[in-house]
């Protein structure tokens, strides 16, 4: 829904049946003297320059990302061979400060349930000795609502050999891009060792529109071609269709592949229309691909241990409910008031608009 004009179509009712309306930028700006009108262009001109100065801006803060992304990086590889098991963490390197409290509640059952298992040790079958940390990024995708709304059952046995998630930013003087790097161990599935997806991006006001900018934006994406083993694709089905011959009557049976719903169509994105013209569905699927490719620079990548464990959920989870529960007073507030007449116009009642990840 476009924001501005929602607000430009509130109408707060009064008692004599009309209405008044908030003049729209046009009409506040011709009904100013003409002098004045003069010096209002003069500061849209202001203006229009200090969006092309933001564009810089944002323009070198993508050089500091790439800066220190190479710092991050070496980090990021050891997470990497822990996970995978390539490494073994020191007992150092393992300490962790735990809360005391539930370490307090959690002695209680441990002894409570401690004869009982040395009861059942004989009995048990020896637990394999696992390497690194199994099914890490699978564990992760399909804990996320937004990465397990993709994810399909024939998907999960593919994406047990993900060894790392990598996202790699342009270098200097190439247009604004990052890439994400979806890293696999040898699998029976296709031959790649890596499938990439690039995301274009542009920081540069419209000149159409120069007052739109706020910061880059995605405009456009790029996949990989996956190079599946025979009968291995799973981002295809067969199947069969029986035909009948007009004259002979006589009944054939025919395969046919056609697109099945996968993870792995993430690498082969709808592309942006150069002119624009799109249909809604095209759009809203462009839109969905672009977030997602934000959310895995901003938020999976960095921060994967706490998606794992799902403390990082919890955190959005007590943020949304944070801000639910602040709505919901304000409005018990208002439906208390009995002073108040009904047919004002009331900001606290407005519905908030959803935020909204930038296409960055």
């Amino acid at each position: 829904m476009d924001v501005s004009k929602a607000k430009g179509d509130n109408v707060t009712p009064n008692p004599g049946g009309q209405t008044d309306k908030p003049p729209s930028a046009h009409l506040v700006e011709s009904m100013l003297p003409k002098v004045v009108k003069r010096r209002v262009h003069a500061l849209k001109r202001l203006q229009a320059q200090c969006a092309n100065i933001e564009a810089k801006f944002y323009e070198e803060v993508h050089e500091l990302e790439r800066k220190y992304a190479a710092l991050y990086q070496p980090l990021f590889d050891k997470r990497r061979d822990i996970i995978t098991g390539t490494v073994e963490p020191t007992d150092a390197e393992c300490e962790w400060q735990s809360d005391m409290d539930e370490e307090e509640e959690l002695a209680a059952e441990v002894k409570e349930k401690a004869s009982i298992e040395d009861a059942k040790k004989e009995e048990a079958t020896p637990e394999e000795d696992q390497k690194g940390i199994p099914e890490f990024w699978l564990t992760i995708f399909k804990s996320v609502d937004m990465l397990s709304d993709m994810l399909q059952e024939h998907d999960e046995a593919i994406l047990k050999h993900l060894k790392d998630i990598q996202v790699k930013f342009s270098e200097p003087g190439q247009p604004m891009s990052f890439t994400l790097e979806f890293h696999f161990e040898p699998n029976g599935y296709f031959n790649n060792a890596v499938l990439t997806k690039v995301y274009k991006m542009k920081s540069e006001p419209d000149p159409s529109d120069p007052f739109s900018f706020e910061g880059p934006e995605i405009i456009d994406s790029d996949g990989c071609q996956i190079d599946w083993h025979k009968g291995k694709d799973v981002t295809v089905k067969t199947i069969k269709k029986k035909q009948k011959h007009k004259g002979r009557g006589v009944v054939r049976t025919v395969t046919k592949q056609v697109p099945n719903d996968s993870f792995f169509n993430f690498f082969n994105p709808i592309k942006a229309s150069p002119d624009g013209e799109m249909d809604e569905d095209s759009e809203f699927s462009l839109a969905t691909d672009f977030e997602i490719g934000h959310f895995f620079r901003e938020r999976i990548v960095p921060r994967a241990v706490l998606y794992f464990t799902g403390e990082a959920m919890e955190d959005d989870e007590s943020f949304e409910e944070e801000e639910l529960e602040e709505g919901d007073e304000e409005e018990q507030d208002d439906d208390g008031d009995e002073d108040d007449d009904e047919g004002d116009f009331d900001p606290k009642k407005e519905q908030p608009q959803p935020a909204e990840c930038k296409q960055q």
